[in-house]
């Protein structure tokens, strides 16, 4: 409870709550006092003031991303590049605050700086990681936050989805390039992309022991939404796995790096520009769509499960929807 007393001309208000710092602030009115008390005191009761404890004190938020990138991010997907995040976190402005000090007002700074640097998508995917640090912090590690401040902020909106698929004598000229570099299995590992929509470190993790040739299926372990699925394969991608002679282990013994010095050197030798891996994906889904497959026979390769997203990937090419038209048309 907020108590306000008159010392001369002015109104002297002093605000004390368990586990806050005390609030002191005067005013040449009563009116004026009474209004900050009252908004100090709903900002607290709703959540929105910072607890202010020795720990808050003590505790920075570069503590905080050190533990996250110790025990929480090496067991997620993707740990390598989140960690490459984290660690360029470490120096930002917000990062040296303590927990006590840290607002909605210090990360939106870190956004718009940001914003300048990057693109909208790359800082939504970081303030993610922030908004997951603070909230594992706040829930499971006892430190004292009565809210997240990233939920405080405005978030940039996803406004560089790419729409990249592949030019005509593109994948020509990088299978020509692929073909110069010294890794035979990169040229079937990128075809067998295309066939099946596969991700990188899915395909990096098949296994003989998952292949059905005589079935044509794949079953594919540890995938991004957390469950398996098996996948038909096209007798295309069934020949391309036949053609690597093996049956044993993985299907590409290959490091990420590997794979991703490969792709970085065929497009330099190809003089293809801003073409990624994962655009494969998206080539392959769009061609799936293209010959006709259902959005439910295409979730069942690609692993959506919200079928909405597929949208994103799925941007068809206007000759491909015509003959297609024209093919029904003569039914």
């Amino acid at each position: 409870m907020a108590s306000i007393n008159k010392r001369g001309s002015s109104w002297f208000v002093q605000i004390r709550r368990k586990g806050f710092r005390p609030r002191f602030k005067s005013f040449e009115s009563h009116s004026a006092a009474q209004q900050w008390a009252r908004e100090e005191e709903a900002a607290i009761d709703n959540g929105h003031g910072r607890v202010e404890t020795k720990r808050g004190r003590e505790t920075t938020v570069s503590l905080l991303l050190n533990r996250y990138s110790k025990e929480v991010a090496p067991k997620k997907k993707g740990a390598v590049t989140e960690l490459l995040r984290l660690a360029k976190m470490q120096d930002a402005p917000f990062a040296q605050l303590s927990i006590s000090n840290l607002t909605g007002s210090a990360l939106a700074d870190y956004r718009d700086h940001r914003l300048n640097q990057v693109k909208p998508t790359t800082v939504r995917r970081e303030l993610g990681i922030i908004r997951s640090v603070l909230e594992i912090a706040r829930k499971e590690w006892g430190v004292p936050l009565r809210e997240n401040p990233v939920a405080q902020i405005s978030i940039p909106a996803a406004k560089d989805a790419r729409e990249r698929r592949l030019k005509p004598g593109e994948l020509e000229a990088l299978l020509a390039a692929i073909d110069k570099g010294r890794n035979p299995l990169v040229r079937p590992l990128v075809l067998l992309a295309l066939e099946t929509a596969l991700r990188r470190g899915e395909l990096l993790r098949l296994t003989w022991k998952d292949i059905d040739l005589d079935c044509r299926t794949a079953l594919i372990r540890d995938t991004k939404n957390g469950s398996d699925r098996t996948i038909p394969l096209t007798k295309p991608a069934a020949t391309l796995l036949e053609g690597l002679g093996e049956d044993a282990g993985f299907a590409f013994p290959l490091t990420p790096n590997a794979l991703r010095q490969s792709w970085r050197r065929a497009c330099h030798r190809a003089e293809i520009q801003d073409l990624r891996f994962h655009d494969l994906r998206h080539e392959a889904i769009s061609r799936f769509f293209e010959i006709g497959l259902s959005v439910p026979e295409v979730a069942l390769i690609s692993g959506h499960r919200d079928a909405r997203m597929l949208f994103r990937y799925t941007h068809l090419a206007p000759n491909a929807v015509r003959d297609r038209i024209d093919k029904l048309s003569n039914h």
